[in-house]
């Protein structure tokens, strides 16, 4: 069963994710924002918050995928 909680968090990182696939970088923070004030540790959340910080200073190629390339190990 899905709690209350959960479904509120999984709106908001359901929009969040669409918005980083369509490059919307600052605005897909916001939303996994909502999500992490909803569960603070919650890992896919705050991975893709560093992910769009990251794209916002290094943006993607113009045919990006949504697929993020590791350039370190």
């Amino acid at each position: 069963m899905i709690t209350p909680e959960m479904q509120e968090l999984l709106k908001h990182y359901n929009l969040a994710l669409r918005l980083y696939k369509e490059a919307e970088f600052e605005k897909a923070i916001e939303e996994f924002q909502k999500a992490i004030a909803i569960i603070p540790d919650d890992g896919p959340s705050l991975m893709y918050i560093q992910r769009c910080k990251e794209y916002i200073h290094n943006p993607p190629p113009p045919d990006w995928d949504g697929v993020f390339v590791m350039t370190t190990k």
